[in-house]
């Protein structure tokens, strides 16, 4: 059959699949004609179906083939009497007899048709179950190893011990595969425990190879070798997967002991090396050496599995068992030594550079991932767990000074701390998922923690000279302020009738005290507009003796603040530079008093600029009034008199076209034919001044017609985000204000499509899933949630929406996938990624997550994969 399939006529590739389901029938009745006697369910009735379909098998065969190839292969007489043998095979089960052991020929022929039948189904029925492809590779290594023995390539003396497994061995899979093959449910649940009873046959193989053949001169045996090097990694880390699963299932049965732990920190050492065994960093030359010895540590660690099994079972101490592990861990310990001089090549010097741009929300999400690495029971944590602790505590350290430094005065040292920080991830991360993990647990992690100690000890150096009561500010970013247009500069003023003269009649009535009116709102939602329309306000200005406005913005000097406001209160042109004993603080309280007066403090980010500026202000009983506008909530709260915050809505879709058509026609009005598409524009501008004011500032320098209008409609975001103004910074604004631990739980809502109510419980939930959340000694999540959500709901502007989702791609933290589109990730993982699933436009070749077969790039790691969309049903093996 398989010269036929050989052959090159059309006719012979046209039954190649006929062909080859006719040899596994074939297998088959060859391998279970020697299980006659153990009774297998239904025996009679499979093998006679077998036989039938070796029968319809092979009359397509017999007429397709041409009549020079039957001639060649004698098949006008060798086929027909095929039927007859199986016929006279089968029938002679029901009167042999059977001996305890096979002859050497029966059991090559029985360990031959196993293979057979075994590589069928791990090509042809289940190619996606990694233990059946396992199973094939260890039933070939065996034949092939026991035909060495038959061709006297092998001393008998050596394997006579060994020749019994061989036996046994062979009887337990051919009784699987029986159950597997004849029975309607699959039985690959069964395959993990038939794998622990037959590759520990393999470890024997393997000792005998090393102890026995290394040397030889044969090719044949050299041949066997180069292919047991080949597929034992493989094979021999499924073994112990399999068998840490075991262990998992004693310790949990069990009370865990010390020497329990450490047969897992044993067994995830031994997996990071035969993951990386195949990889050219190991000496060739030292391969096979370094094989052994991980193969007589395997035995040895399997030894102590069943051994400590047993004794719990039984209920003895284990104690014994615990300074067996001991033992091995010495061992262990001197195999690591060897790997570094002996086995493994030298490692190029291994350096991270820092990708994103926000350093301290990074290291927040680091120290996030460093807790939940060490409060997890995870086997590849508990081989690195110390040196994760060590790196945790010397990150904190750094991050505490860096938190406390005055900003500017270290940015090369805050830079090398991130390349380390990324670095220590990055190592930390490939040893977990075992990605390189051999390289970087032998080599790069004690490189990189001997960096952040350095680090550590410069950083403890430099705080030690640093005064206790210095003035101290966070390192943050170090981008420029975005540049404020004047307040006059093209004000046109519509909507927020109702609040204008709410705010009007709080400042010219009320209360003689003073009183604190604040605004509140999102960036650009027209904050400063409000406060600058009733600031100048007729009523008002005759109301109040005297007015100033003080915008405050992110960067605060006090001194020059106060003496902006002692300037516009008396009219002089004081310097703040002209004399640095003047109390201009006094000067200006003094000038106030007895006074009813008005000032705005616009923009401010933080509770210490108002508490600052604030206390020249007097508080006498004549009416007066402090405007105060702010994007932080905390702020209005901590300034609030007798008035609650104003929290400024969003503009109505008419308010909106009316400040859309002031700015684009000015005195004019807008074209009827325009006038249905510029609505729309308004609509999506979602009620947003600033949104409105940047596309008008568009569409008033293009033509006034319908084509050129409906191009800026559908391409809305980037006509905004190409404007003069830079919106992207405007919104960063209220971003960096934001605490490190809000960052990206902020970032996290762009996880959700545009225009969808998010409910605060929902949030909550998945803030603490997706690990944005840590505990720490500062607010609660629920404190932190009543500041920024102050309804039970919340939802994204589209601009800000459009602005999270690029500060999420810039930050490496989330990512989208369409599986319509062709697709592949980048050298940089996000942190959580999403794929949309579309089975309509869904393909095996169109889309590309993460590619086993590709080189791997540093940081590919990922830490959470949601998959939304269709439900995949047969198709997971698409997403691997």
């Amino acid at each position: 059959m398989e010269r036929l399939k050989n052959e090159k006529s059309q006719n012979t590739v046209d039954i190649a699949d006929q062909i080859e389901k006719l040899k596994f029938e074939l297998a088959f009745i060859c391998t279970y004609v020697q299980f006659f006697n153990c009774d297998l369910e239904q025996f009679e009735d499979n093998m006679s179906a077998a036989r039938q379909w070796v029968d319809n098998l092979l009359q397509p065969i017999f007429d397709v083939v041409d009549n020079n190839i039957r001639c060649k292969y004698n098949m006008d007489h060798v086929l027909p009497s095929l039927i007859d043998n199986i016929d006279d095979c089968i029938s002679s089960c029901h009167h042999s007899t059977s001996s305890a052991t096979m002859t050497d020929e029966r059991l090559n022929f029985l360990l031959q048709n196993l293979h057979h039948l075994s590589m069928y189904l791990a090509e042809q029925i289940f190619p996606l179950v990694t233990q059946h492809e396992i199973l094939q590779k260890v039933c070939g290594n065996i034949r092939n190893f026991h035909g060495l023995i038959l061709n006297g390539y092998v001393e008998c003396e050596i394997v006579e011990y060994v020749l019994p497994q061989f036996q046994l061995m062979a009887e337990i899979v051919g009784l699987f595969l029986w159950d597997d093959l004849t029975s309607e449910d699959s039985k690959v649940f069964k395959l993990p425990h038939l794998l622990m009873k037959t590759i520990p046959i393999k470890l024997e193989v393997m000792q005998i190879c090393y102890t026995n053949l290394k040397a030889s001169p044969s090719v044949e045996v050299g041949r066997f070798i180069k292919k047991l090097l080949e597929f034992s990694p493989e094979v021999l880390r499924e073994y112990l997967i399999h068998l840490q699963e075991h262990m998992h299932m004693v310790t949990v049965i069990t009370a865990s002991t010390s020497g329990a732990r450490n047969i897992h920190v044993m067994i995830e050492f031994l997996l990071i090396i035969l993951t990386d065994m195949t990889k050219d960093f190991i000496h060739h030359d030292k391969l096979f050496d370094l094989m052994a010895r991980v193969g007589a540590l395997i035995k040895e660690v399997s030894t102590l599995v069943r051994d400590l099994e047993e004794k719990s079972r039984n209920e003895e101490s284990t104690d014994e068992t615990s300074r067996a592990t001991l033992d091995l861990l010495k061992n262990i310990e001197l195999l690591k030594e060897d790997l570094e001089h002996v086995y493994l090549k030298a490692l190029d010097s291994y350096q991270c550079c820092f990708p994103m741009n926000d350093g301290p929300l990074f290291m927040h999400l680091l120290l996030i991932h460093l807790n939940g690495l060490l409060d997890s029971n995870s086997y590849s944590i508990a081989l690195i767990k110390e040196e994760i602790t060590l790196v945790k505590e010397a990150l904190e350290f750094i991050r505490s000074f860096f938190v406390n430094v005055e900003q500017g005065l270290y940015k090369d040292l805050w830079s090398r701390v991130l390349d380390v920080a990324y670095e220590a991830k990055d190592v930390i991360d490939s040893i977990i998922v075992r990605d390189n993990g051999l390289l970087h647990l032998i080599f790069s992690l004690p490189l990189t923690i001997k960096k952040i100690k350095h680090i550590k000890e410069e950083v403890s150096n430099i705080s030690e000279k640093i005064p206790k009561n210095s003035s101290l500010t966070v390192v943050n970013s170090t981008k420029k302020p975005v540049e404020r247009k004047s307040l006059t500069t093209g004000k046109i003023i519509v909507g927020f009738k109702e609040e204008t003269n709410w705010l009007i009649s709080k400042l010219t009535s009320g209360p003689k005290d003073v009183d604190v009116i604040s605004i509140t709102g999102m960036p650009g939602s027209g904050k400063n507009t409000l406060a600058y329309k009733v600031y100048n306000d007729e009523s008002v200005c005759r109301h109040f003796d005297v007015r100033a406005w003080c915008t405050v913005d992110q960067e605060y000097d006090e001194k020059k603040l106060l003496v902006k406001l002692f300037n516009q209160v008396t009219g002089s042109d004081l310097k703040s530079s002209e004399d640095e004993d003047i109390d201009v603080a006094d000067k200006l309280r003094k000038q106030l008093y007895g006074k009813r007066y008005l000032i705005v403090l616009d923009d401010v980010w933080d509770t210490t600029p108002w508490d600052d500026l604030t206390r020249p202000f007097p508080k006498d009983e004549k009416g007066s009034r402090i405007i105060l506008t702010t994007r932080q909530k905390e702020v209005a709260f901590h300034g609030k008199g007798n008035t609650d915050p104003l929290n400024l809505r969003l503009l109505r879709p008419e308010e909106i076209w009316e400040l859309l058509e002031k700015r684009a026609f000015r005195k004019e009005s807008c074209p009827d034919e325009l006038l249905d598409v510029g609505k729309e524009i308004a609509q999506n501008c979602k009620g947003l001044p600033l949104m409105a004011d940047l596309i008008a500032e568009v569409i008033a320098g293009l033509e006034k017609k319908k084509a050129v209008w409906l191009d800026v409609r559908n391409n809305l975001t980037s006509f905004i985000f190409g404007s003069e103004v830079d919106v992207m910074k405007v919104i960063e604004l209220s971003y960096d204000h934001l605490p490190d631990h809000m960052k990206p739980c902020f970032l996290y809502l762009v996880s959700f499509p545009k225009d969808t109510t998010v409910h605060r419980v929902t949030l909550k939930m998945y803030w603490h899933a997706k690990g944005l959340v840590e505990q720490t000694g500062m607010k609660s999540l629920e404190e932190v949630m009543e500041i920024y959500m102050d309804n039970p709901t919340c939802q994204l502007h589209d601009l800000v929406h459009d602005f999270c989702l690029i500060k999420a791609r810039e930050e490496k933290l989330f990512g989208q996938i369409s599986s319509s589109d062709a697709s592949s990730s980048s050298d940089l993982m996000q942190h959580i990624v999403t794929i949309n699933y579309d089975k309509e436009h869904f393909g095996p070749n169109n889309f590309v997550l993460l590619d086993s077969k590709m080189k791997r790039h540093s940081g590919k790691h990922l830490y959470f994969l949601a998959i939304t969309g269709d439900k995949m049903e047969d198709f997971l093996m698409h997403v691997t």
